[in-house]
């Protein structure tokens, strides 16, 4: 995986290193050390919600990023979005975190044994009615991943530091189920990354800022 160089906006205007990522997810309580959360998300979905779990894969080195995935347009849920490997949580998942290392191994082959959890954020309740459970892992860089083809078309990443730019996520509206929906919405060079996934980045970028020195 190549890593280009990407600048943040805020003062301290440079890439967090391995070391300060580390020491800062170390600090994270359970559901991260939060300031308010992410504004403005869809209502919650009043019906059942569907217990999921994804992987936020950073990946470690010089400069650590986010992995994410684009998914297949074959399929029959959010087909050809930008996501982060995961699913729905199985009865005979142990955890959350079990879910989203078995959904990462088969989306993406990612061997569960190079994935160093470092937390939980909160979870996200979806206009569509998923509760989502963000399990953060550490993972090495250049790692040798494979897509599942009926399920992933593309593997990249996004540079920790525009993670962490608190200009670079912007807020959009597009109508839903006959009602104006205001979204999150993260710039990338060849994907659209909005929805669930760019307010989970943000819920991300919230908890790793509220720390002191950054």
């Amino acid at each position: 995986m190549t890593l280009a160089p990407t600048t943040i906006s805020n003062d301290a205007a440079r890439a967090m290193t391995e070391q300060e990522l580390r020491a800062r997810l170390a600090a994270l309580g359970r559901c991260g050390a939060l300031r308010g959360g992410p504004a403005r998300e869809p209502p919650p979905w009043e019906g059942a919600q569907i217990a999921a779990a994804v992987l936020v894969p950073l990946v470690l080195g010089s400069e650590p990023a986010v992995l994410l995935t684009k998914r297949t347009a074959t399929l029959a849920r959010h087909a050809g979005q930008v996501s982060f490997p995961g699913g729905r949580i199985d009865p005979t998942d142990a955890s959350p975190e079990a879910a989203a290392l078995r959904e990462a191994e088969e989306e993406i082959a990612l061997d569960p044994a190079e994935v160093e959890l470092a937390g939980r954020l909160c979870d996200h309740v979806t206009g569509t009615g998923f509760r989502i459970t963000p399990v953060l892992g550490l993972i090495p860089p250049a790692m040798a991943l494979r897509p599942a083809p009926a399920e992933v078309e593309a593997i990249f990443t996004l540079p920790l530091a525009t993670v962490l730019d608190p200009a670079a996520p912007t807020r959009e509206r597009a109508p839903f189920r006959g009602m104006m929906r205001e979204f999150w919405v993260y710039p990338h060079p060849e994907h659209v990354i909005w929805g669930a996934t760019a307010a989970i980045l943000v819920q991300l970028a919230e908890a790793l800022r509220s720390l002191p020195g950054l």
